[in-house]
């Protein structure tokens, strides 16, 4: 893949179905996903081809909308992050923050993303949240702009199942984005669910681990 994080984010929904693993080649400025700069092309095409690499396995996120009568209404995946966010800037947005089905705080946010240690050093590091190494296996949950005290950034097990649900009181409708890339709208009532998915991401690596 020749471009920056997004292009490689776009090369990893267009795989996602397959086996084959992505070999990031950075063409823009900052580059977290690739593996080389565009100067060492040519020897990471022949060692692409003689098959000199190795692929490292990175955790995904399957994601799941209900509507208030608990049926699913969309369902994605996300390298990077899951988001939640008003969908009015002039709106905040009344969630319910749930680990494993226990409630955990109710507040007003501009939103919350819900990140995995590939995606920690995108919006999740913009956000406060904490920069995760990619082999550490967690989900990071970080509140946006939030109205509440202890509406702090918060590390999970990756086995752990993050839900957050949009309050019927509030005011507007929010939005899910994955990856930035893809959206659905949240109406008030909805529930987004976001857990490890079985089928990690795969990236070629050519340096030694």
């Amino acid at each position: 893949v020749l471009g920056g994080d997004g292009t490689i984010l776009r090369a990893a929904e267009l795989v996602r179905e397959g086996s084959a693993p992505v070999l990031g080649i950075n063409m823009g400025h900052v580059g977290f996903l690739a593996e080389i700069e565009r100067d060492d092309m040519a020897d990471a095409v022949r060692r692409a081809i003689a098959g000199d690499y190795r692929v490292e396995e990175r955790l995904a996120l399957d994601v799941r909308v209900k509507d208030t009568s608990g049926e699913v209404i969309y369902e994605t995946w996300a390298l990077n992050e899951v988001t939640v966010e008003k969908a009015s800037r002039e709106r905040m947005l009344e969630v319910v923050l749930e680990i494993d089905r226990l409630p955990l705080s109710s507040f007003g946010a501009d939103g919350v993303v819900i990140s995995t240690p590939t995606g920690s050093t995108a919006y999740n590091f913009s956000a406060g949240g904490p920069v995760i190494w990619p082999t550490v296996e967690a989900i990071a949950v970080v509140p946006l702009s939030a109205h509440a005290l202890f509406a702090r950034p918060l590390v999970v097990g990756p086995e752990a199942s993050v839900a957050i649900e949009v309050l019927a009181r509030t005011n507007g409708t929010g939005i899910l984005w994955a990856d930035g890339r893809r959206s659905h709208e949240l109406p008030p009532g909805a529930r987004v669910i976001a857990r490890r998915s079985p089928r990690p991401v795969r990236l070629a690596r050519l340096h030694p681990a």
